[in-house]
């Protein structure tokens, strides 16, 4: 596994369907090594922090496999590295087989993955389209968060390895069907179970899932 590329950048404002809108989502590939912080890297600003940030979303990586997906399916966009707003372009990083509390080294620091993106409208502004959320959901191509957990310094082909695993987790990919799921069924009660018994999964996915899971009882 291996970083491909580095991004960042700071709030700009852009007009929006006649709006001002302020956003972060445009990063850029920056060269050399860039510290990295519990709360973001060196140079790399989020907009709205109600929604964006924090430290269960320092870093959002997104997989280099998934670009000739939306290249294939957006054929008039240019996909330079960042143009999901991600930090890190990765290579071997598979929302199928990467676990909720998986942790890893990357460069000097230690991170640990928490949850999947779930995309806002801002990725439709990237991408000068309404129906983006949507096709991006539809695709199950979410990309992953991580926090920090220890501080140091990446850069542009790092080896991203593995330190342990998260015992009896569940991959990223499960816990997007579980989010977007209109009704559980029987056999997604377990795996909901241990979604919200898990450390590394933030409070507010965990309310979520005991919501559906109440939901399901009742």
């Amino acid at each position: 596994m291996r970083l491909i590329s580095v991004n960042c950048g700071l709030p700009r404002q852009v007009t929006w369907q006649g709006m001002n809108v302020t956003t972060s989502i445009y990063k850029e590939p920056v060269e050399g090594r860039v510290r990295l912080r519990m709360l973001n890297l060196d140079g790399d600003r989020q907009a709205d922090l109600s929604v964006h940030g924090g430290k269960d979303k320092a870093v959002y990586c997104y997989p280099i496999e998934h670009y000739s997906y939306w290249q294939a399916k957006l054929p008039d966009h240019t996909m330079n590295m960042g143009a999901f707003g991600e930090n890190f372009t990765t290579e071997g990083l598979s929302e199928e087989t990467v676990h909720i509390g998986d942790r890893f080294t990357i460069g000097s620091a230690e991170v640990v993955v928490t949850q999947p993106r779930m995309p806002c409208y801002k990725l439709g502004i990237r991408f000068q389209s309404n129906e983006m959320v949507k096709r991006f959901l539809d695709s199950r191509r979410s990309g992953l968060y991580l926090a920090v957990t220890l501080e140091g310094e990446v850069g542009a082909g790092d080896e991203i390895a593995k330190l342990s695993c998260a015992a009896d987790s569940v991959s990223v990919t499960e816990i997007v069907r579980l989010y977007i799921a209109k009704n559980l069924n029987n056999d997604d009660i377990g795996l909901v179970e241990r979604a919200i018994s898990l450390e590394a999964l933030p409070e507010g996915w965990k309310e979520y899932f005991q919501e559906k899971l109440n939901s399901f009882n009742s």
